[in-house]
């Protein structure tokens, strides 16, 4: 009995994953145990083929990368961030939100003085104002990131935005779009050459349940 080739999926922990789980399960790839109630991080499914891992969100992509996983789901910001190498094979369309810069609701930039970026995101923030030739120091933050220009710590912020509501609370107001950020499906590239049938069959199947806006 030929044994079918198994796929390594890395999802990532919470709701992201549990929404991009399901979409697996209607393709096919179903794994009972995962929805258990346990502590288990790793599940698999021999008869379709498939083994999933619980990793946190903004390590799916090392994962992939190092070949730990085949495939896995990873926001836009973090693979823009670290810049893994990697295949994208498809916007997932979840998870949707967007980089921006944020700040002070009456805050006016002064380009003759260095601006101050607090962030959790150093590398798209000297991305994006290395483009715009603006002169920038950079002020790297775990946590709590909308405290900075509020203490006077910062200028400005780079972080991520879904509704605005936290900026709001906290007298700040976004001012500029950086990116929109979403879930994508990303692949180790040996994986992708050795076991492509398996892997575009997945992602053919994934994608046509993703929802695309009108």
């Amino acid at each position: 009995m030929c044994l079918k080739t198994m796929i390594n999926v890395a999802l990532p922990k919470g709701r992201l994953g549990e929404k991009v789980y399901d979409m697996f399960e209607k393709s096919g790839y179903e794994c009972p145990s995962i929805k258990e109630v346990n502590r288990k991080l790793i599940f698999e499914n021999e008869e379709a083929g498939v083994r999933y891992f619980w990793v946190k969100p903004s390590d799916v992509a090392i994962y992939v990368e190092r070949g730990a996983a085949d495939i896995g789901v990873a926001g836009k910001d973090i693979l823009l961030e670290y810049a893994p190498d990697v295949y994208e094979l498809l916007d997932m369309n979840l998870g949707k939100c967007r980089m921006a810069v944020a700040a002070k609701k009456d805050f006016r930039d002064n380009t003759e003085n260095t601006l101050r970026v607090a962030t959790k995101f150093p590398n798209i923030a000297k991305d994006y104002y290395s483009k715009k030739g603006r002169d920038i120091d950079i002020i790297k933050l775990n946590g709590s990131i909308e405290i900075a220009p509020i203490l006077n710590l910062s200028d400005v912020i780079v972080d991520i935005v879904e509704t605005g509501k936290t900026l709001l609370e906290n007298d700040l107001e976004p001012k500029e779009t950086i990116v929109p950020i979403s879930a994508r499906l990303i692949a180790n590239k040996s994986s992708f050459k050795f076991k492509m049938e398996q892997i575009e069959n997945i992602k053919n199947s994934l994608k046509a349940q993703v929802k695309t806006d009108d």
